[in-house]
């Protein structure tokens, strides 16, 4: 699956001239049978940081902003047969499918992406990317929704209920919800992720409730030595990538000591698989889901 220059010609053309194009690519995506793979685990892919404004990577402020190149890496990460799927925003699973990648792989929709990165408004996110009726329609497997917790934050409030109101719909319709609570503290004018056992506990405990009901919610959180954290749900849950550290080694050893817990079932990880350090997504990716496989 490589972004030759001729499909990525191919794929602006049809960007402009064949908008219809996308919806036929929907309907008529191959789907997965079952969402969990045959070890019974779940590993995606995440691309849904550049709606959110969040396009840097280490040094460059802009890693994440060439689509092209996002793209590219995304084709080199899908290819791997242990990824089971993709994690992503309208305008990036319509490119993916334009391409061809999505047959036969686990396709989950960022649903709030209003919070932009660096934004006074950043805590309020609002649901800007799908909703649950589109994701019915469009065949996907669930919704993803950002859950920050800033207790001095009055931008919490509504996006607590946006999102118990996205758990609620999306059980009916009897997909996925994944849940991505984030205790944060302001520091200085900035966010700041509180990685402490109490902090990160109350996050679970508070998305664990969200909505009528908890029968179709996963949990997406941090890597944690904690036991107490992940021992505050019965909920599946998988592990955040979150912000690259610079070194790989101790990421990938971080969410194997995570991985081994009894309610983890997998890995969802964008731009430190993406983009890391040298540049090789293939190993990354590789290495990432040895690791799973090792837990498992």
């Amino acid at each position: 699956m490589i972004l030759t220059d001729d499909r990525w010609r191919e794929l602006l053309h049809t960007r402009a001239t064949n908008p219809g194009a996308i919806r036929q690519a929907y309907a008529t995506r191959r789907r997965r049978p079952h969402l969990l793979s045959d070890q019974g685990t779940l590993f995606l892919v995440a691309a849904d940081h550049p709606a959110r404004g969040a396009l840097a990577v280490g040094d460059d402020p802009l890693a994440m902003a060439d689509r092209r190149t996002l793209l590219e890496r995304l084709l080199i990460a899908l290819a791997n047969p242990a990824v089971d799927g993709i994690l992503g925003t309208p305008d990036v699973i319509e490119e993916l499918l334009l391409l061809g990648a999505l047959h036969d792989k686990v396709v989950f929709g960022s649903m709030n992406r209003g919070g932009l990165a660096g934004a006074d408004w950043e805590i309020d996110d609002r649901f800007t990317g799908y909703d649950a009726r589109t994701l019915v329609d469009c065949g996907l497997d669930g919704g993803k929704m950002l859950l920050r917790l800033v207790d001095t934050d009055p931008g919490t409030a509504p996006t607590l209920q946006a999102c118990a109101d996205a758990v609620t719909e999306l059980a009916a319709y009897g997909l996925v919800a994944m849940v991505e609570p984030l205790p944060y503290a302001q520091s200085d004018g900035k966010l700041v992720l509180r990685t402490d056992p109490v902090s990160l506990a109350r996050a679970v405990t508070v998305a664990s409730g969200l909505g009528t009901t908890s029968a179709h919610t996963w949990l997406k959180l941090p890597s944690t030595d904690a036991p107490e954290v992940l021992g505050a749900t019965t909920l599946p849950v998988v592990v955040l990538g979150g912000v690259p550290s610079g070194d790989p080694a101790a990421d990938l050893a971080s969410w194997g000591r995570t991985l081994r817990h009894d309610v983890v079932r997998g890995l969802v990880v964008g731009r430190t698989l993406l983009y890391p350090p040298d540049g090789d997504v293939g190993a990354a990716v590789e290495a990432a889901a040895k690791v799973l496989e090792a837990a498992k």
